[in-house]
């Protein structure tokens, strides 16, 4: 018996790498992107020279990404000459027309911060609206600050189903990161995850083993929706 293949490939984002060895263990494991924070105030800040130097490591098709806070115009446009091929990821407070301004021509994610307190409420489908330019939304959790801070939102608050494509986050570990693709993916257009401290030995220092952990978990997820929705066909 066969299987009919994968309709959607999930993607991969490792973020917060700031280290050279760290680059490289995220590619041998398959992912598709790497995360570069811009945000001083994070322990995983590096600084766009830094930036540059990581990215310069990337075979082709893996994509670095540049992580925004609320950055002025000019310092972001002079992060993104030094790394030329980079998507952008707002995750503050930036405005549809802020990001617009921002990105120019480029592609880019918009955070959204979903609290973790099913009674604040937040409408995820008028957010996508006012963000459709984005390439995808990045579902977060809300915490004090900025990023999830490692925990995850109620994955059960999300619509059942929103036009748009998305990047699950937020306290994703290779324990957790399966089952978080089979819940969610249903309801969107296409499905990636991100991952920060769930394959972490320290802030900012990611641990080899967990980030191919975490990769085998995310295939895995996706052997299990293949088996669940489509047909198997006798063997040739």
């Amino acid at each position: 018996m066969s299987l009919q293949p994968l309709q959607h490939r999930t993607r991969i984002k490792i973020c917060g790498l700031t280290r050279e060895q760290d680059v490289d263990a995220a590619v041998e494991a398959g992912a598709d992107a790497i995360g570069l924070v811009m945000y001083p105030k994070s322990p995983r800040y590096v600084s766009a020279e830094r930036a540059a130097v990581l990215a310069r490591r990337l075979p082709p098709f893996v994509t670095p990404v540049l992580l925004f806070v609320n950055e002025p115009l000019a310092s972001l446009r002079a992060a993104c000459e030094l790394v030329p091929a980079a998507l952008l990821q707002f995750h503050g407070d930036e405005t549809p027309e802020y990001c617009r301004q921002a990105a120019g021509a480029r592609p880019y994610l918009r955070a959204a911060r979903i609290p973790l307190d099913a009674a604040e409420p937040f409408d995820l489908l008028k957010f996508a609206e006012l963000y459709r330019e984005a390439q995808a939304l990045l579902l977060d959790a809300h915490v004090e600050g900025y990023g999830g801070a490692g925990k995850s939102f109620p994955w059960s608050r999300l619509p059942p189903s929103v036009s748009c494509h998305a990047v699950l986050s937020g306290g994703l570990t290779p324990a957790n990161v399966a089952d978080g693709i089979v819940q969610v993916r249903p309801r969107f257009t296409t499905l990636a995850v991100d991952v920060s401290s769930g394959v972490e030995a320290s802030k900012g220092v990611k641990d080899a083993a967990k980030i191919h952990q975490f990769v085998a978990a995310v295939r895995s997820a996706d052997e299990r929706l293949a088996r669940s929705t489509h047909v198997q066909l006798p063997a040739a």
